[in-house]
């Protein structure tokens, strides 16, 4: 979701209403959105419970071992 989130802000910030002459263009608009979200990081803060991670994984083995 951190990935896909990522680029979405990166669709709607830089390239959905740029106009981008060549590839090397585009490019640079990239590097240059990555420069600046680089510039100020922010960290990612884990909110899931690992006790219900680790049920949802053993739920999902447990359906696995079922279907075969």
């Amino acid at each position: 979701n951190a990935v896909e989130g990522f680029f979405a802000k990166l669709t709607r910030r830089r390239l959905k209403r740029g106009v981008f002459r060549s590839v090397p263009d585009k490019q640079a608009a990239i590097n240059r959105f990555l420069a600046e979200t680089n510039s100020d990081p922010k960290p990612l803060v884990w909110t899931a419970d690992p006790e219900r991670v680790l049920a949802a994984v053993k739920r999902g083995k447990e359906t696995l071992k079922s279907l075969h």
